[in-house]
């Protein structure tokens, strides 16, 4: 079988975990890995969308859940190719030395939000799921509009290390990279939420077989220990193609 080069994207969470298993794939199969990086929303130069619509091609695409179904319905991931390979928590972050405020509780969380002033959250599906959803059910929709800000292109733990945010929020496998800062995983159970990230075959891709096969191995158990050491579950998942 021919040596071949993979174009793979992923945005957020689970970026780390392909910086780490593609090697492993190459150094297994002889195949070669292109990795590219970006956010799965907005207009910024390197996002995934603008560089769709710039005419670039991926073999196989990894993001959250809700936007690799949106690339699906769009016609840019083939129908049928979805696989879930990981679920990612939201964690709440502050610099290290900083109080470590108790978010537990809704009570606790509400209070925090209120009184904190400057508030940065992932233009990813946690953030949308913040401010579309936990903001507005909890009162607090219209404080967080001139205190809490979307982040886009960058991780929330590199704000709070420029001063430039008290409070962060993102999912814990992409504050987990970051020194200098004090992780909040428990936050109220009436809030918490699994988001799933996910991977299909884009659909102009030449080399369908083969992104097969490399969807095959992030989904396998024999990448389940590196993707939990990235601070995300691991998902064994069936395989549409088996």
């Amino acid at each position: 079988m021919s040596k071949q080069t993979l174009s793979v994207i992923t945005s957020g969470a689970f970026a780390a975990a392909l910086k780490l298993l593609a090697p492993k794939y190459e150094q297994k199969t002889g195949h070669t890995i292109q990795l590219s990086f970006g956010s799965s929303m907005g207009t910024a130069v390197d996002s995934i969308p603008t560089r769709l619509s710039q005419g670039e091609v991926f073999d196989v695409l990894v993001l959250a859940g809700p936007a690799l179904d949106n690339f699906i319905k769009d016609g840019v991931i083939a129908t049928g190719t979805k696989v879930d390979l990981a679920g990612s928590r939201m964690a709440a972050a502050v610099r290290t030395g900083d109080q470590v405020p108790d978010l537990s509780t809704l009570d606790g969380f509400k209070k925090t939000l209120l009184n904190t002033p400057r508030i940065a959250y992932s233009a990813s599906a946690s953030g949308t799921y913040l401010s579309e959803e936990v903001f507005p059910n909890i009162g607090v929709a219209e404080q967080m509009a001139k205190t809490a800000k979307k982040i886009f292109g960058e991780r929330v733990g590199t704000i709070l290390m420029r001063h430039e945010t008290d409070l962060g929020f993102q999912q814990y496998s992409e504050l987990l990279p970051i020194a200098g800062i004090d992780i909040i995983r428990e936050l109220p159970p009436e809030i918490q939420k699994t988001f799933y990230f996910t991977a299909g075959i884009g659909a102009k891709t030449t080399k369908r077989t083969f992104a097969e096969e490399f969807i095959t191995f992030l989904a396998s158990q024999e990448a389940a220990s590196t993707i939990q050491e990235t601070g995300l579950d691991a998902v064994v998942s069936p395989l549409p193609w088996k």
